[in-house]
């Protein structure tokens, strides 16, 4: 196994209307907008990401996932794991630098569930948004909405998860931190993997609608952020999913609701500490309510059935 992917690094979501999605993502959501290409892309980030963008929005007649990135260490590891996903047995295609402006090339391949996933070393580097890089304020100032930190990760819903889970783990260095099992213990229902030590930064669901998309989420600091993003939820009558609570998965706290267009966002705080060395946790199929909502104990059918 060879390492050196560090974290994901952005999601590029297909929107129906862009103007109403970048006000969804920045009054509500409170990324920031960064630049706009050419193309009428339009490039975001959470006040803590340090890089030029971490979430791209491109107009489309269907709403959903075009690609999650991955920021590996450097340009000759980027090679190596092109090198590696071919011997493994994926196609990988090469995306010239600057198709994402700001962007160096990118290795892009099809995983084994029907999601676009991609690779990249090298963006603009622009540091926490708002904050000196010598002896950096606590947080910034003007921040909107639910002023959330940073992309955390994407939820994604497909045939042969355990084939993309030998993947991300054989290739590119993930691990598993939590799985669901079946009744008998022998079939992976989802399974949670990480980087590093977060809880988890890709998520991977059994599902008959091969290659589709649940969520983006976002990292917001403390419980009481979550409880005032849930407050702007209703005070904006944005359509809401869950209210706040806990999972049983992770232990994280969220909230989940949708953007103009009906891709579900979360929002996401604490979260269990994963280091590898630790066997991942087992939930099964029985309990997968308490699995998903800790509190509730069930989940419901927009939860289970709204996907893009």
């Amino acid at each position: 196994m060879r390492k050196g992917v560090i974290r994901p690094g952005h999601v590029q979501l297909r929107v129906l209307d862009l103007e109403p999605a970048v006000k969804h993502y920045t009054e509500l959501v409170g990324l920031i907008e960064t630049h706009r290409d050419a193309m009428g892309r339009v490039y975001l980030k959470g006040w803590s990401d340090t890089e030029l963008f971490s979430v791209v929005l491109r107009e489309a007649d269907e709403a959903g996932m075009d690609c999650q990135g991955f920021k590996v260490r450097d340009d000759a590891t980027l090679s190596a794991l092109g090198r590696d996903l071919a011997a493994w047995g994926t196609q990988v295609e090469e995306i010239a630098p600057g198709e994402l402006d700001h962007c160096g090339r990118r290795l892009r391949f099809l995983s084994p569930s029907g999601h676009t996933l991609e690779l990249y070393a090298d963006k603009a580097y622009t540091g926490r948004w708002g904050i000196s890089r010598v002896e950096p304020e606590a947080w910034p100032r003007g921040l909107r909405g639910m002023r959330v930190q940073r992309f955390d990760h994407c939820q994604l819903h497909g045939r042969d998860i355990e084939a993309t889970r030998d993947l991300l783990s054989e290739v590119l260095g993930f691990y598993v931190t939590e799985h669901v099992l079946d009744q008998e213990g022998g079939r992976n229902l989802a399974i949670f993997m990480s980087l590093a030590m977060k809880a988890h930064d890709i998520a991977l669901i059994l599902d008959e609608r091969h290659g589709t998309f649940h969520h983006a989420a976002f990292h917001v600091e403390s419980w009481e952020s979550l409880l005032r993003a849930g407050d702007l939820i209703a005070m904006t009558g944005t359509s809401l999913d869950t209210a706040p609570t806990r999972h049983g998965i992770t232990h994280g706290q969220t909230t989940y609701f949708f953007d103009p267009s009906g891709n579900r966002n979360e929002v996401f705080a604490g979260g269990d500490v994963h280091y590898p060395d630790q066997p991942p946790s087992v939930w099964y199929e029985k309990n997968l309510g308490k699995a998903i909502f800790y509190h509730h104990q069930k989940l419901s059918e927009k939860f289970m059935t709204a996907l893009t």
